[in-house]
């Protein structure tokens, strides 16, 4: 039977919302701090070239100017999240078109764009290397032929060509799995160069006091780890270093980099000034921190039953010319390459590839987008080639309680299945289409929670309302209004007498921030041990009112109450009241949590129906249907918000978004160009949610925030299938695309392309 909350479960509006529709909000762009230089840069127009001199004297003095920095002013410390290969400036050598080569602090934008125009820079072009696989081979340039020596870079150093980290993962043995099938399958797929397309373009403010004091205002979702990036490219300690909360205008992973704050900080301290950068969108599309493109091989051997017996994966992920933008160096979602499914036998090899293209980073479920569209696109290309239902199909393999995933791992309560019948129920799948051309897509994948630290501090005044002071800076997700209904719900009050108070980075140790379908797994877990340390000091309080024993006294409803005895009652605001009065402050309750690796996960599934025009190719998505495996949903009206933005991602991500770029150069350079979706190519979307007490999140719930974009281009590019016969291997799934593979198929009687 499910539990029945009074503020959980409740759709409360996000208070943050009027100050950001009115314009009130502070993001960094806004920070004015007096005496602020602006600082530019000058890019590197070639994808791999040596600097054989550089020529500042004319910039310099240029009126205006106060610094132009160029890598010989600069310490050789390479700066990265985890791996430190990416220079500050460029040194010697440039690796991919956009690259930083010179900086210029001036009192206006206009006076340091000029300066840049009087900079002389002397290149001498190189043998690039763009394709992934080819970065691979012998015969093609190192790009980093130091990289062992490289802080963070995985060990033992792949001894393969420009790969900076490998990973496998194996279960069972897939040569006998293969052996012992009756049915081989192999496909190859490809995934797209993609921009996050948040709103807001990285901004930063950093002011460097005489004392070696730096303050920093920036759009950006890991403080803590920022401050320690920083620190360790400018050789100081952290302690040094305060990063204050700023609004951030949208991230969806590509707000966790630390991009221009380094070399912004070496702008303030040669200057002596405050220095602001602001990208633009042209910078933002040519160098910021996009997700990987990949080429992905899966080969399954079949029973003829039905039953997936082996599955050998490979995935090359192109990562640009450094790997300093991933928290992780590797991208730990291909270890999905096996998908939902039970398969006795898996070998899964993953490679990150250094070419001469954009540093790529993280975005929203990193590798799961690509490692889905590959796997249940492979999956329905099977059932078709065995004569099999595509839902039958995985209905037959889907992983079930007591399954090991693929890699091995075991989950607890496990609803794959539950989530794939409820997708399918709601599509009609069984059921006729309404005409010809259409057709019809599925597609399952599972999101656990990553983990980290938070840490929680809740003050309570003399008329019951509460602060609740964290270091989590909100990426516009509604953390934060979730955070307060956590509170509310503990202490029995309204949500509107909790006020969330953001702290900078010197509030406490560490705090992980957003990311990984985390927040409300870890900093809701610190919410929640904070909260009930606040709840158990107000009964302490209110036993000694009672003169009764702490285990005895229940609050309800905003007054405790002793148990079995409703006439004897003290509100809330009695007791804050007078705890307030005795201790001369407010009365506090706190907690810093660390979760661990979660054994539960949660599962999506998708149903897409497209229509696709025969004489044009265009592909239109007239319904999605998404299903989720949700635990208790703690904010409906946030909650449904973070599934239909995700799926509409995803169908951006399937039929048009793509980073245009030809021998390193980038050719879509402004949202004109690069394609997101618009409100005319949004669907009807459904959502079935499927809610159990099941989730390893306060009041068992699960994270949503990344789930939903997972498995939509796999659905849909099975449904364009479904609709005209033709199999598109490489995203996104253009008009042109398709209109190429029918007039193929025309010619040959063949459905790929």
């Amino acid at each position: 039977m499910a539990t029945t909350y009074s503020v959980v479960g409740t759709s409360v509006t996000r208070d943050e919302g009027p100050d950001k529709v009115s314009g009130g909000a502070k993001y960094p762009a806004d920070v004015v701090v007096p005496g602020t230089l602006s600082g530019k840069i000058l890019r590197s127009p070639f994808p791999h070239a040596r600097i054989v001199s550089i020529d500042t004297s004319k910039a310099r003095a240029f009126p205006g100017v106060h610094t132009v920095l160029t890598a010989a002013d600069l310490p050789d410390r390479p700066v990265g999240r985890l791996l430190r290969d990416c220079p500050v400036l460029a040194r010697d050598r440039v690796r991919f078109v956009g690259e930083k080569v010179v900086a210029v602090a001036a009192d206006t934008a206009e006076a340091a764009e000029e300066a840049l125009l009087l900079i002389d820079v002397e290149y001498e072009e190189i043998e690039a290397v763009f394709d992934s696989s080819e970065a691979m081979e012998d015969s093609a340039p190192s790009l980093h032929p130091d990289k062992a020596d490289y802080i963070g870079l995985p060990k033992p150093a792949s001894e393969i060509n420009n790969v900076l980290a490998e990973n496998h993962w194996s279960k069972g043995d897939v040569d006998q799995g293969f052996s012992e099938s009756d049915l081989i399958f192999e496909h190859t797929f490809n995934a797209q160069l993609m921009h996050q397309a948040y709103i807001e373009p990285h901004a930063c403010v950093v002011s460097v006091d005489g004392s070696g004091k730096v303050e920093i205002w920036a759009n950006n979702k890991g403080p803590f780890m920022l401050r320690d990036q920083l620190a360790a490219a400018a050789g100081i300690a952290k302690e040094q270093i305060t990063l204050y909360p700023c609004n951030i205008g949208g991230d969806f992973g590509g707000k966790g980099s630390f991009m221009d704050v380094p070399l912004c900080y070496f702008l303030s301290l040669h200057s002596g000034r405050p220095v602001k950068m602001v990208m633009d969108y042209i910078q933002e599309l040519l160098a910021g921190n996009p997700r990987h493109p990949a080429k992905i091989t899966l080969k399954t051997g079949m029973k003829k039953d039905g039953r997936i017996w082996a599955r050998q994966a490979h995935v090359v992920f192109n990562s640009g010319a450094y790997g300093a933008f991933k928290p992780r160096v590797y991208l730990g979602g291909a270890d999905h390459l096996g998908g939902a499914y039970q398969i006795p036998h898996v070998n899964i090899d993953s490679y990150m590839v250094y070419t001469n293209s954009v540093p790529c980073g993280h975005m929203r479920a990193p590798a799961k987008p690509q490692v889905h569209f590959a796997v249940e696109s492979h999956m329905d290309m099977i059932a078709e080639e065995m004569g099999i239902d595509a839902y039958q199909f995985r209905l037959i393999n889907v992983i079930k309680p007591g399954d090991a995933s693929p890699t091995g791992k075991e989950f607890q309560e496990i609803r794959a299945e539950d989530t794939l019948r409820g997708a399918a129920e709601a599509a009609g799948w069984d059921k006729p289409k309404s005409g010809p051309n259409i057709g019809r897509g599925m597609a399952i994948s599972d999101q656990p929670p990553g983990s980290g630290q938070s840490s929680a501090r809740l003050a309570m005044d003399a008329e019951g309302n509460v602060d609740l002071h964290m270091s989590l800076f909100d990426t516009g997700t509604g953390a934060h209004t979730i955070l307060r209904q956590v509170v509310a719900e503990v202490l029995t009050i309204p949500v509107e007498n909790v006020r969330m108070v953001i702290e900078d980075t010197n509030a406490v140790e560490f705090d992980s921030g957003s990311g990984g379908s985390r927040v409300t797994y870890t900093s809701g877990q610190a919410v929640l041990g904070a909260a009930n340390d606040l709840r158990g000091k107000l009964i302490s309080r209110a036993s000694e009112l009672f003169e009764s024993d702490e285990d005895q006294v229940e609050l309800v409803s905003g007054s405790f109450v002793i148990k079995g005895d409703a006439s004897r009652t003290v509100t809330l605001q009695e007791v804050t009241s007078q705890a307030v009065t005795d201790t001369h402050g407010p009365i506090e309750g706190q907690l810093t949590y660390t979760s661990p690796t979660s054994e539960v996960t949660g599962f999506s599934a998708q149903v897409a129906e497209v229509e696709v025009d025969p004489e044009t190719g265009q592909v239109t998505v007239l319904k999605i249907v998404t299903a989720h495996d949700v635990g208790t949903v703690l904010n409906p009206l946030t909650h449904q918000g973070q599934i239909e933005g995700g799926v509409i991602q995803g169908l951006g991500y399937a039929l048009m978004e793509e980073i245009s770029i030809e021998d390193g150069r980038i050719s879509t350079l402004s949202l004109g160009d690069y394609k997101i979706p618009t409100m005319p190519d949004i669907p009807i979307l459904e959502t079935v949610l499927l809610e159990s007490p099941s989730g390893p999140a306060p009041f068992d719930s699960k994270g949503i925030g990344e789930s939903s974009n997972v498995p939509v281009a796999g659905a849909i590019a099975n449904a364009v299938y479904d609709a005209a016969g033709v199999r598109i291997f490489d995203l996104p799934i253009t008009a042109e695309k398709v209109l190429r593979a029918l007039q193929e198929k025309e010619a040959s009687g063949k459905g790929a392309g």
